[in-house]
């Protein structure tokens, strides 16, 4: 058994209980479900599979039990582990203050991308496969970085912390 994490696009506590989404996952036959945190992020293990599958089992597992779904990107622990070991984050020059997010795609961006992408204190610092790493210093305006994002890469995607991240890929 092979272990993953589902990051759900748009979960928070008041739209969705964390058992309930533990219950989807357990019908769609992953075993060893938990939740990490209360942000959408589901930790289980499955037999070694396609994302894209096994991102259709749990929407599909959300639809039959919930009437809704949330939008899935699957990654395995193991990936996950890669990505922050390599930290993408280290070979820049951060403010202090520098929030660290990673925004999960299904797919790569199309087409090159001219790197760095500033919006206010939002800076898109890289790009690698799948995954994106921004970093931005929180302000009054509000999430300014999501507003970079969704410009940059529309909506079919999902943002973490840096530390969540961290505790997924261990969950």
């Amino acid at each position: 058994m092979k272990r993953y994490v589902a990051f759900l696009r748009g979960v928070s506590p008041m739209n969705a209980k964390m058992a309930e989404l533990r219950r989807c996952f357990e019908a769609a036959g992953f075993t060893d479900v938990k939740t990490v945190l209360s942000s959408g992020n589901v930790a289980f293990s499955a037999r070694a599979a396609s994302e894209p599958a096994l991102e259709r089992r749990a929407e599909a597992a959300m639809a039959k039990r919930l009437g809704r779904t949330f939008q899935t990107i699957v990654r395995s622990t193991q990936a996950l582990r890669e990505m922050l070991d390599a930290d993408p984050f280290a070979r820049f020059r951060l403010a202090a203050k520098a929030k660290r997010v990673v925004t999960f795609a299904r797919r790569p961006p199309r087409g090159k991308l001219s790197l760095p992408i500033e919006m206010d204190d939002a800076r898109i610092l890289a790009v690698r496969g799948r995954e994106a790493f921004i970093a931005y210093v929180p302000s009054t305006r509000g999430a300014v970085f999501m507003t970079l994002i969704e410009k940059t890469f529309g909506k079919e995607v999902t943002t973490r912390t840096w530390e969540t991240v961290k505790k997924c890929a261990v969950a």
